[in-house]
C-alpha cells in the first residue's frame, strides 16, 4: 500500500472510529437488547450491531472495492486476505459494555494484500483512541509510545490471563502448565476485552497476553500495535497468526515469548 493511500484510509477509519465512539457513549445508558450467541456468555446487543453497520455502510460508499470481515455479519463472504481488508469489531469486550459500562474498546485492523497495515483501538468511555501505520510506530491519543522493555524476565512480569485456562477440564491447554505459569509470574490480569489486553501490551502496562479461543477481529488491530513497539505475536505455539480462523495467541515482549511458549504452554491435541 502507497503511503499516500494508507495515510488517507487511516484519517477515514480514525474519523469513523471517533464518531461511532460518540455515537455508543451517548446511548451508554440506553436500555439495551440483548441477546447470545455461541454460548449463554457470548453476548451481543443492538448496538455491537449498528455500530458495525455504520463501518460496513462508511466503508461501502468510500471504497466499494475494500472488503469487510466483521464480528456481528454485515461484512463480506472472504476467503482470502487478498486486496484491502478492514477486520472490524465493533464492540471488542460486549459483557463489560453490558454489566460495566466501560472496559470495551472499538477494534479495527486494515490489510493489505495479507499485510497489516492500520490498527486502532479505541477505548470509548475513557476516549483513548491507539493508533499504528505499519513501520510508523505506534500512538496512543497521537503521543508515541515507547519500544517494550527487552530486559526484565518473566518473573517480574505481569500476563493477561484467563484463568479458565487453570481448570483441568478446559478443553485446549494443558492445566498444570497454567499453573506453572501463574507461579513464575509476579502477576496476572484479566480485562474482558482482547484488544484492550494488546493495547497494554503495546502501552507496557501488561508484559504480554495470552489466551487459547480468539477470533480474527479480536485480535487483527492488536497485533498491529503490538509489533510496532517490538513485540511478538504469534499462535500459543509461536506459529503465524491465521486471521481468518479462531486461532490461540500470544502477544509479548521479545524476551519472554519463547519461553511461555515452550515451557508452560502445551496445547491438548
Amino acid at each position: 500500500m502507497d503511503q499516500q493511500k494508507k495515510n488517507e484510509i487511516f484519517d477515514y477509519a480514525k474519523a469513523w472510529v471517533l464518531e461511532a465512539g460518540e455515537r455508543i457513549k451517548s446511548n451508554i445508558d440506553s436500555p439495551r437488547s440483548i441477546e447470545t450467541k455461541s454460548n449463554p456468555n457470548d453476548l451481543v446487543t443492538e448496538m455491537d450491531q449498528e455500530t458495525e453497520q455504520f463501518f460496513a455502510k462508511k466503508i461501502k460508499e468510500t471504497y466499494p472495492d475494500h472488503y469487510l470481515l466483521g464480528e456481528e455479519g454485515f461484512g463480506d463472504e472472504i476467503e482470502d486476505l487478498g486486496g484491502t481488508v478492514w477486520i472490524v469489531d465493533p464492540i471488542d469486550g460486549t459483557m463489560n459494555f453490558v454489566h460495566q459500562k466501560r472496559n470495551f474498546a472499538i477494534s479495527i485492523g486494515i490489510y493489505y494484500e495479507g499485510e497489516g497495515e492500520i490498527g486502532l483501538i479505541y477505548n470509548v468511555m475513557e476516549e483513548t483512541l491507539y493508533t499504528a501505520k505499519r513501520g510508523e510506530g505506534a500512538y496512543k491519543n497521537d503521543v508515541k509510545l515507547s519500544p517494550l522493555n527487552e530486559e526484565r524476565p518473566l518473573n517480574e512480569s505481569i500476563l493477561a490471563l484467563n484463568t479458565s485456562w487453570m481448570i483441568p477440564e478446559n478443553p485446549h491447554v494443558d492445566h498444570q502448565g497454567i499453573h506453572d505459569l501463574v507461579k513464575k509470574l509476579r502477576s496476572t490480569r484479566s480485562y474482558g476485552s482482547a484488544a484492550l489486553e494488546f493495547a497494554l501490551v503495546a502501552e507496557g502496562i501488561l508484559d504480554g497476553y495470552l489466551t487459547m479461543t480468539l477470533m480474527p477481529w479480536d485480535y487483527a488491530a492488536g497485533s498491529i500495535l503490538v509489533r510496532e513497539v517490538g513485540g511478538i505475536v504469534t499462535r500459543a505455539d509461536r506459529e503465524e497468526l491465521d486471521l481468518l480462523n479462531k486461532t490461540t495467541v500470544l502477544a509479548s515482549r521479545p524476551n519472554i515469548h519463547e519461553e511461555i511458549s515452550s515451557e508452560y504452554v502445551r496445547l491438548k491435541k
